[in-house]
């Protein structure tokens, strides 16, 4: 089968979607198939010999304000690119729309494909190359309604709510977009739940498929031995949905009784937000953010860590968990989303947003060296059996399978 996938932007090493991309790229390679990836920055990894199609985008978030105002108007030379503009300038997130332009241009000149995967993008133009009679799944990870909830909620002023409405604004396309694919997966049941819910579509044309995790990267090493008073969290952009704040909060607690330190893998760093509390807890000097890392520098710091900490406010399915989970390290999460899917009792779970019950959790593995081991044993136990990317390929390839005789079908009734 000739596969292509789709993704307005792919981040390398977190917010998950570049991730997905890569490792089911070569799930579905290794089951036999032909695959492209085609994708606006920042770009993914891929492993050879899926092949990866770039369709530059402005990438205006990566530039300073000033200059995506005065941006060159000759580098403005496409439909596109003003969109994409115009859109930024205004406060509205136009990637997913601008890029969906570009990849039914591309895709109209280039035919070749089997079936079309589109990961999460739900632009217009998803819907324009469905209607060139290509089968199109579409892949979408969680529910951004959510996102847009909690970072509206957590707004201070009534400016930056309104602010927030509008850039979140491209739901109303998504949602629109959505409705008229046949074919959705999703990662986890929890996700499926909310997905019907806030786009308003039956239950039954969502399909769970469960992430996979690399274990040829991430699996124990008891030769490494885990530091002391270490704890480890990965997030994102969106600082609300991976509940920093609360952590940092926790950590302050923490120290008054425990030598703790709090590593931060991700982005944060640079959020004014991040940086004045962690100033105002008087903790800047116990914690570290690294910002993007490598594959195996990540893997590398789940092994050291003493204990994994993913206290988001929702979770759509909560790779980092499971990638801690795969390196056997003791993880304490929250009960938000499709975290009690993905730990089980592998974890302690707490309810999100309790600082208070973030901070019991973690004492008490502190304390207690035999459950943080024994943690760490059943957690490797249970990603291996439950999240593994050649079962998250075949059953992928099933929903390909279902979509693409669709198609045939209702080429035999014109």
């Amino acid at each position: 089968m000739r596969i292509c996938l789709l993704s307005y932007r792919s981040y390398r090493y977190s917010g998950g979607q570049g991730i997905y991309l890569r490792y089911l790229s070569r799930a579905l390679y290794e089951l036999g198939h032909e695959v492209d990836v085609i994708s606006g920055p920042p770009y993914p990894d891929l492993d050879p010999p899926v092949r990866l199609i770039k369709l530059p985008s402005l990438d205006l978030y990566s530039m300073s304000s000033v200059s995506r105002l005065f941006i060159n108007p000759l580098k403005l030379d496409s439909i596109p690119d003003v969109v994409e503009w115009l859109g930024v300038i205004s406060g509205y997130f136009a990637e997913p729309l601008s890029f969906g332009m570009r990849a039914y241009d591309f895709i109209r000149r280039n035919t070749q494909y089997d079936v079309v995967h589109d990961n999460q993008t739900m632009a217009y133009g998803i819907l324009k190359i469905q209607q060139l009679g290509l089968p199109v799944v579409e892949t979408i990870h969680h529910s951004v309604f959510l996102d847009r909830e909690l970072a509206v909620k957590s707004a201070k002023s009534i400016k930056d709510r309104v602010g927030l409405r509008w850039w979140y604004s491209f739901l109303n396309m998504q949602k629109a977009v959505a409705r008229r694919l046949p074919y959705i997966i999703t990662v986890s049941h929890d996700s499926a739940e909310h997905i019907a819910r806030t786009f308003n579509i039956p239950k039954e044309r969502l399909r769970v498929v469960y992430n996979g995790i690399d274990t040829s990267i991430f699996y124990p090493a008891p030769e490494n031995k885990r530091l002391e008073n270490r704890l480890l969290t990965v997030t994102s952009g969106n600082i609300a949905v991976k509940g920093l704040n609360y952590l940092l909060e926790a950590v302050a607690a923490l120290r008054q009784q425990y030598p703790v330190e709090l590593v931060v893998i991700g982005k944060g760093a640079d959020n004014p937000a991040i940086q004045k509390l962690t100033s105002r807890l008087g903790i800047e000097n116990y914690v570290k953010f690294l910002g993007e890392i490598s594959t195996d520098e990540l893997a590398g710091q789940y092994r050291s860590a003493t204990i994994v900490v993913v206290p988001s406010t929702y979770e759509g399915f909560g790779l980092p968990a499971a990638e801690a989970m795969a390196c056997g390290a003791p993880v304490v999460a929250t009960t938000a989303g499709a975290l009690p899917e993905v730990v089980g009792d592998a974890g302690l779970l707490v309810p999100p947003g309790d600082v208070r019950a973030l901070v019991d959790a973690i004492s008490a593995l502190l304390d207690n060296r035999e459950k943080r081991c024994s943690l760490g044993e059943a957690g490797h136990r249970r990603t291996t059996r439950n999240f593994n990317w050649r079962t998250a390929a075949r059953r992928t390839l099933d929903v390909y399978s279902e979509a693409l005789e669709q198609v045939k079908r209702s080429i035999k009734l014109r």
